[in-house]
């Protein structure tokens, strides 16, 4: 059969990821990339021996040989990206988060389904073996009813390079909430199985960016000329409720004051036993009286063993199974982010639906 031909949108740090992760599958190869940076498009075209390479969004899209698109672009072209994909006939990997909010979101869905092409979030914490194993561990019923979990990822000093359009609210939309909080809430839905929130309630805090402090220094954007604007959040917190009574606690921060680097993990509070992800162990009574044990689980079998986003993503294009990424779950994920940023700044309980 003749492989998937798939372009890249965005030419920066994660387009690499895009192209390996195409590249790994049998049945697809990444044949165009596309950037308005000349040399970073052209490093990217190089490094993966790339056939075609396009200075704009709408010369890539116009490409008939294209059958889909992984768009890696900042936060604000993620929407209008997707659906001009759509029109133009292509599926469509979108890059974390979904969109700037859910109105961009639902829009985003809408073109997917008109279109009748693949469109697939994709949320890479998912994939590694930890994660489905623990997703399986919860499914098969090893710890009970979840009915507590706490999901964190808080870095010490681990803020984007500044002046560029990470921390720019125009562009971004928000900071750590939306760069690494979604990971982590989306994770913890996935291995909790619950994508049923009735309300959240949260807050955001801009400490240290605004102040010129906790730069770690990752991204290739390039620094705006002036001083660095930093309008967005550095350090997140929420509680999400569930309709079966289940609850979330969520901390996120680029940056911190805390003893370590980075801690970043989820944890599951069952009523027959606790979970972690990283590592994946489970915790639980032991069978003598007065016992409790550590478990690592074995020989659990897990759906995506290849841990591959754009694997999934390409096997969903191809008809062989539906990507583990739903779209509805999506949806329900920016649904929550919208909620706590409506929370921080209103002071009240947000209701989800």
């Amino acid at each position: 059969m003749a492989k998937l031909k798939v372009g890249v949108i965005g030419a920066g740090a994660i387009s690499r990821d895009h192209c390996h992760g195409v590249s790994r599958h049998p049945d697809a190869e990444v044949v165009a990339i596309a950037d308005i940076h000349a040399k970073r498009r052209k490093t990217v075209k190089k490094e993966y021996g790339i056939a075609k390479d396009y200075d704009s969004i709408k010369a890539i899209l116009a490409d008939d040989e294209i059958d889909g698109v992984c768009i890696a672009l900042p936060n604000y072209l993620h929407a209008p990206t997707a659906i001009a994909a759509f029109e133009a006939g292509k599926h469509v990997l979108l890059e974390k988060p979904f969109a700037m909010n859910i109105t961009e979101a639902k829009a985003v869905a809408a073109a997917a389904k008109k279109a009748g092409k693949v469109l697939m979030v994709g949320m890479n914490q998912r994939y590694p073996a930890n994660a489905q194993t623990i997703r399986q561990v919860v499914k098969r019923g090893d710890i009970g009813n979840v009915y507590h979990a706490r999901a964190y990822w808080r870095r010490r000093a681990g803020a984007p390079k500044f002046g560029t359009w990470f921390g720019d609210k125009r562009q971004a939309g928000g900071g750590c909430l939306l760069d690494i909080g979604v990971h982590l809430l989306d994770l913890c839905l996935f291995t909790m199985d619950n994508f049923q929130p009735v309300s959240a309630s949260g807050a955001v805090y801009t400490k240290f960016g605004n102040r010129g402090l906790g730069e770690g220094g990752w991204g290739h954007s390039d620094r705006k000329p002036g001083k660095p604007v930093f309008t967005v959040d550095d350090c997140a917190s929420a509680l999400i409720k569930f309709k079966n009574g289940a609850t979330v606690d969520l901390t996120v921060s680029w940056v911190l004051h805390q003893e370590t680097p980075n801690e970043m993990d989820v944890e599951l509070f069952g009523t027959e036993g606790g979970a972690s992800v990283d590592p994946a162990r489970i915790y639980r009574d032991g069978k003598g009286k007065g016992e409790y044990e550590v478990v690592q689980p074995q020989g659990i079998e897990i759906d995506r063993p290849h841990g591959s986003r754009q694997h999934d993503w390409v096997d969903g294009v191809l008809k062989r199974r539906k990507p583990m990424c739903t779209v509805e779950q999506s949806l329900t994920v920016q649904k929550i982010l919208d909620a706590i940023y409506k929370s921080s700044a209103t002071g009240k309980d947000v209701r989800i639906r």
